[in-house]
């Protein structure tokens, strides 16, 4: 039987062996085929899934979330749909996340500047 390892899938994709089995247990990742040894085969395909389930969670997606996600890509085209939509709210949430980052950001080069210049303007709290 051909496919990748558990410690081949690790080496694609950073995440590790016991990610790996945690993602099929909780119903991420469906069960990889097994060779005559008995140990998982991971395809393609999987690795695919775990691409952007890895890109998901990376950008605050809930289990809950990419499980419905998963879910919706096992059941097929007919989903493609509610996939786009959960896609576009997730996106959104991104997004909002940010503009927040970036607006911490500010705050953070501000308070750089501040600190290179020695002293703070007297107006500024001193923290």
């Amino acid at each position: 039987m051909e496919g990748y390892t558990i410690a081949e899938v690790a080496g694609h994709t950073g995440l590790t062996a016991h990610t790996l089995r945690y993602y099929e247990r909780a119903g991420l990742l469906s069960p990889p085929e097994r060779g005559s040894n008995g140990h998982r085969r991971y395809s393609d395909t999987d690795l695919a899934m775990l691409r952007i389930l890895t890109r998901l969670k990376a950008t605050g997606m809930t289990i809950q979330e990419m499980r419905r996600y998963a879910d919706l890509c096992r059941v097929g085209p007919s989903t493609y749909e509610e996939r786009r939509v959960l896609l576009e709210e997730h996106r959104q949430q991104v997004l909002e996340r940010i503009v927040a980052l970036q607006e911490d950001l500010q705050t953070i080069e501000y308070k750089i500047k501040v600190y290179a210049e020695g002293e703070p303007p007297p107006d500024l709290a001193r923290p």
